[in-house]
C-alpha cells in the first residue's frame, strides 16, 4: 500500500463486452445486479431498448436527460412496476413506495421534522450517540470488528434517539441481523417479478423473508402502542418524528396504515443508506493512509476549537468529501426506477408510453464521459474548489425531484459527526480477511462485511 496515493481502485464488477442471454440476465439480476451492466452503460448517453423481458427499456446517463425524467417532466413518470414489487411488499404506503394523494400527505406530514432548524437540533443527540457507541470500541482494540455491520447499529441508534427520541421497541442488538436477513431475501429482484408472472403466484424471496418483515412490524406496532400509552395518561411526549405521525391521523391527514409503513420505512431503511455509506468510506480510506491523516488533522483542528457538533458538517470539508466520494463509487441506492405514463420526448429520443426508464446511479457515477478516472476513488473531486465542476444531475446519491431524499442533510450531518467521533480516537485498517464485493441488495453493501482492524491512534 502506497502511503502517499491519493486515489485508488476498490472492487466493483468488470463492464460487460458481451449481453447476456434471458437465463443468464435472470440469474444476474438475482444475484447481483450490479454485475449486469455492460460497457454501452459506463460510455453512451442513453441506451433505448424497444424488446426484451418487460417491454420498452431506457437507461438514461446523460445528466440532462435524467434532469427531463425525475424534474422538468415528473409527472409523466410514475414509480417502476418492478422497483414497485420488491419495495412495496415491505413498505406498503410509506414514503419510498407511496404515489399520487398518499406520497403528498406524507411528505407533508413529515416536513416540519426536516427543517435545517429541526436537523441542527439533531445535531448534540447525534454526538452523543456516536460518542456512546466509540466507547465499544476500547475492548476491541487489537481485534477484529466488521464495520459495515457497527455502522448499521450505529445509525440505528442515532435514528432511534433523534427521531422517536429512544423510544423504539424491541432489541436493538438484534436489529442488525434481521435487516441483512430482510434485505438478502424480499431486497432481491425475483425471477418471477422480471418475468411479469401474475401477483398470486408465490414469490421465494417474499416466503423467505416473511419472518423479519413479520419482525418490523411488530417492532412499529409495539413501538406505537409504547407512545400512545403515555399520551392517554397525559404525559409529556417528544415532539418528535413518531409523535408528529400520530397527530397527523385524521381524515384529511394520515391513515393508521399509512402512519405504520412510514414508521416501518423509517425504522427498517432510513439509517440503512447511511450506515452502508460509512462503511464503505472507513474502507476507502484505510487503502488511502495519506488521505486519511489529512482529515485525522482536520478533525484535531476543528474539535480544538469548535466543540458545536451543528457546525462541523460544513467545518469538515475533507471528511465531507471521503464519505461523498464513497456514495459516487458506493451510491447507497444503485437504482431510480421511472415508468413513463404517457409518450414523451427528448431531443430526437422518443420515450413511448410504459417504458421502464432507469437511471442508474451506480453508472452515472462511474461514466466515462463525465468524470476523470471514475472508477479511482479521489475525494478531491468534492473539494470546494473542485465541486463546481460536478453537474447537478450527474451526481444522485439521494435523487433528484420531487422524490428527492427527504433526509438527505440528516444523513451528511449524522456521517460527518461519526466519521469525527471515531476518526478522533481509532484507524480501521483492512485485514486479510477485508475482501470486500459490492453487491445490490436494494442498497450497496459490502458482500461478507467488512472485516477491519480497530486500533488508537
Amino acid at each position: 500500500m502506497d502511503s502517499t496515493a491519493r486515489s485508488f481502485r476498490p472492487p466493483a464488477p468488470t463492464p460487460r463486452t458481451t449481453p447476456p442471454s434471458t437465463l443468464q440476465m435472470m440469474r444476474i439480476v438475482y444475484r447481483n445486479p450490479l454485475e449486469l451492466w455492460g460497457e454501452p452503460s459506463y460510455n453512451e448517453p442513453w441506451i433505448s431498448i424497444t424488446g426484451g423481458i418487460g417491454g420498452p427499456l431506457l437507461i438514461a446517463n446523460d445528466p440532462a436527460l435524467i434532469r427531463h425524467v425525475l424534474v422538468d417532466n415528473a409527472r409523466n413518470y410514475k414509480m417502476a412496476r418492478v422497483r414497485q414489487k420488491i419495495l412495496r411488499p415491505i413498505l406498503r404506503d410509506g414514503l419510498l413506495t407511496a404515489e399520487g394523494d398518499v406520497w403528498k400527505r406524507s411528505r407533508k406530514a413529515m416536513a416540519p421534522v426536516f427543517t435545517p432548524r429541526h436537523i441542527a437540533g439533531f445535531a448534540r443527540p447525534m454526538l452523543e450517540q456516536a460518542e456512546q457507541f466509540a466507547s465499544r470500541y476500547d475492548a476491541a482494540v487489537g481485534g477484529t470488528v466488521d464495520i459495515s455491520r457497527d455502522m448499521t447499529m450505529l445509525t440505528f441508534d442515532i435514528l432511534a434517539e433523534t427521531l422517536f427520541s429512544g423510544e423504539i421497541a424491541g432489541d436493538p442488538d438484534s436489529f442488525a441481523g434481521q435487516v441483512d436477513r430482510l434485505f438478502e431475501t424480499m431486497g432481491r429482484v425475483d425471477p418471477l417479478d422480471l418475468l411479469g408472472a401474475p401477483d398470486w403466484l408465490p414469490r421465494i424471496t417474499r416466503l423467505m423473508g416473511r419472518n423479519s418483515l413479520k419482525f418490523f412490524r411488530g417492532i412499529v406496532a409495539r413501538t406505537i402502542e409504547m407512545r400512545e400509552e403515555k399520551m392517554r395518561r397525559g404525559e409529556s411526549v417528544p415532539e418528535d418524528f413518531l409523535t408528529l405521525l400520530l397527530q397527523a391521523e385524521g381524515p384529511d391527514g394520515l391513515a393508521r396504515a399509512e402512519i405504520e409503513d412510514n414508521i416501518i420505512t423509517f425504522i427498517g431503511a432510513g439509517h440503512e443508506t447511511t450506515a452502508r455509506a460509512l462503511g464503505w468510506t472507513f474502507y476507502c480510506l484505510a487503502m488511502l493512509p495519506a488521505e486519511r491523516e489529512a482529515i485525522e488533522r482536520e478533525i484535531d483542528a476543528v474539535l480544538a476549537r469548535e466543540p458545536d457538533p451543528v457546525r462541523w458538517l460544513d467545518e469538515m470539508p475533507r471528511a465531507r468529501a471521503a464519505f461523498e466520494e464513497a456514495m459516487r463509487l458506493y451510491p447507497p441506492a444503485p437504482s431510480i426506477n421511472r415508468e413513463a405514463v404517457e409518450d414523451d420526448r427528448y431531443e430526437d429520443l422518443l420515450i413511448p408510453k410504459g417504458t421502464q426508464v432507469l437511471v442508474m446511479p451506480w453508472t452515472v457515477h462511474r461514466h466515462r464521459k463525465l468524470w476523470d478516472d471514475p472508477e479511482a476513488y479521489r475525494p478531491s473531486r468534492f473539494h470546494r474548489e473542485n465541486r463546481e465542476q460536478i453537474d447537478r444531475y450527474q451526481y444522485l446519491p439521494f435523487g433528484a425531484g420531487p422524490r428527492v431524499c427527504i433526509g438527505a442533510k440528516f444523513a451528511m450531518q449524522e456521517a460527518v459527526i461519526a466519521m469525527a467521533v471515531l476518526m478522533r480516537r481509532y484507524h480501521f485498517d483492512v485485514t486479510p480477511e477485508t475482501r470486500p464485493w459490492p453487491v445490490q441488495k436494494l442498497t450497496t453493501q459490502p458482500q461478507g462485511g467488512l472485516p477491519m482492524k480497530v486500533s488508537l491512534r
